[in-house]
């Protein structure tokens, strides 16, 4: 049986594979792109999983309550305390604005990067308002 920290480090890996792939909206496939969802989803079937993914959002959102569910679905469960590798978080970072990332440790993530059109590994992202926090069981 693989432990908790393992399993999460897999995730953690995978994610990390995809740094480079270029940003896309609603992107799924890492040929043609990704966006925080499909870095999730691609990584989440990297390990095993089975994801399943919002449909109909866009850059901008006011609300992400329906598609929290997701998470769920995805084999994702809710978690607390110190941030463990392959740990997911929904993010505000601001106004009308949503973003998963992959935590790659205690102090860097992975994720989507809009603005630099590519996924990227940065220190952990302190702007803005956690919404959930997620891991693999």
């Amino acid at each position: 049986m693989i432990s908790k920290l393992a399993r999460g480090q897999q995730l953690a890996e995978a994610a990390a594979s995809f740094i480079g792939v270029r940003f896309r909206l609603l992107g799924r496939e890492p040929t043609q792109g990704l966006d925080c969802i499909g870095l999730l989803a691609c990584s989440l079937q990297a390990v095993g999983g089975q994801p399943v993914v919002p449909i109909g959002y866009g850059l901008r959102n006011s609300d992400a309550s329906p598609w929290i569910h997701c998470a769920a679905q995805s084999g994702l469960l809710p978690a607390s305390g110190p941030i463990r590798a392959g740990d997911v978080f929904l993010l505000r970072p601001g106004p009308g604005q949503h973003h998963i990332v992959i935590a790659e440790c205690a102090v860097s993530v992975i994720h989507a990067h809009a603005g630099l059109r590519r996924v990227v590994r940065q220190p952990m992202l302190n702007a803005g308002e956690e919404l959930a926090h997620w891991r693999l069981p």
